[in-house]
């Protein structure tokens, strides 16, 4: 398929419309006698809430709805969770081996690392897609769920693809390159002794977003089955793009109603066609486990199969670490899900 074809389909979508009061009794007492009533609830309520603006989205001011797309704000121990990342994705390499590494199209970038198993081909393949924003990551950093993957029997995918900053804010191309590489998978699984007829995807936070673009996507003009992809595993993704356009990630990302349309998930689950486990931190922002559920919702009631699972205890970034054990939250799913 012509790289621009995304684009081109997404330009002529149609954007669819879419504490008790407290008792004022911190002053002098000047007799007992003195009593002093209590202040009408609304007074005191206004004195304890902080001044909100307008609504924005929902029932979230500018500020509110900044900080429901800024994972960040609920989670003080990101960086050191990402750090995590970086040095278990280290171990595991040193324990596996360096991945093969292959070109799924002509741009520096646009390289997947191929974790391989051991076992009999043709084995199952994962293809998992970081997150970062749209704006960071890199597939050497995300090798830390690899291992327990490839002792269960499953080849582990993970792509390099471009950051959206570097794509003048287009989160588009983006897609474009998703969609390559599963293609790319699709077509050479039996090189690395993967089973083209299970490929399975999976996604973390805005990779989980992407994931879920290349779950309801049309694959007819890729040349490929309507159901090349056997499953999807989506955790803590973002499924309509009409709250983060209107949040500060607008700042980075450069929105028009065709990429809105285009690449939120939930306007197209007619487009799926493979069952989903969509998963969320109770400790993620309250917009992020919102997406979860409203996803989850109307993908089973358009009569499709879902699974729905909250992790309790996990933020958004702690819940991925846990696909690096079979016995951990994701990677119990994800390992159902493959059938593994």
């Amino acid at each position: 398929m012509p790289r621009g074809a995304l684009q081109r389909g997404a330009a002529a979508a149609i954007l669819a419309p879419n504490r008790e009061p407290m008792m004022h009794s911190a002053i002098p007492r000047r007799a007992a006698s003195a009593a002093t009533p209590p202040l009408p609830a609304a007074e005191a309520s206004a004195q304890q809430a902080p001044a909100r603006g307008p609504l924005v989205w929902r029932d979230m001011d500018q500020a509110a709805l900044d900080a429901a797309y800024d994972q960040g704000a609920y989670a003080p121990n990101r960086d050191q969770v990402l750090g995590r990342y970086a040095s278990n994705s280290a171990l595991a390499r040193a324990a596996m081996g360096a991945p093969q590494r292959e070109a799924y199209g002509s741009a520096a970038i646009e390289q997947l690392d191929i974790h391989r198993t051991s076992a009999a081909a043709p084995a199952p393949v994962l293809i998992f897609i970081h997150g970062g924003a749209w704006r960071g990551g890199l597939a050497r950093d995300y090798a830390f769920p690899a291992e327990c993957m490839l002792r269960a029997g499953v080849h582990f995918v993970v792509p390099d693809f471009a950051a959206v900053q570097d794509m003048g804010g287009d989160l588009l191309p983006i897609a474009q390159q998703i969609c390559q590489a599963v293609a790319w998978v699709a077509r050479n699984a039996a090189g690395f002794g993967g089973d083209p007829g299970r490929i399975f995807i999976a996604g973390h936070s805005s990779g989980a977003h992407m994931a879920a673009v290349a779950l309801t996507t049309d694959w007819s003009g890729w040349g490929l089955a309507a159901d090349v992809l056997k499953g999807g595993l989506l955790v803590s993704g973002l499924y309509d793009l009409r709250g983060a356009r209107l949040s500060a990630r607008s700042r980075y990302v450069n929105f028009t109603d065709a990429m809105e349309e285009a690449l939120s998930p939930q306007r197209h689950i007619a487009r799926l066609h493979a069952p989903v486990m969509v998963m969320h931190g109770s400790l993620e922002t309250p917009e992020f486990q919102r997406m979860a559920r409203d996803f989850a919702r109307d993908v089973a009631a358009a009569g499709k199969p879902v699974q729905a699972i909250r992790g309790e205890g996990y933020n958004h970034f702690e819940i991925i670490e846990t696909m690096a054990n079979p016995y951990g939250l994701v990677g119990r799913v994800g390992l159902a899900m493959i059938g593994v």
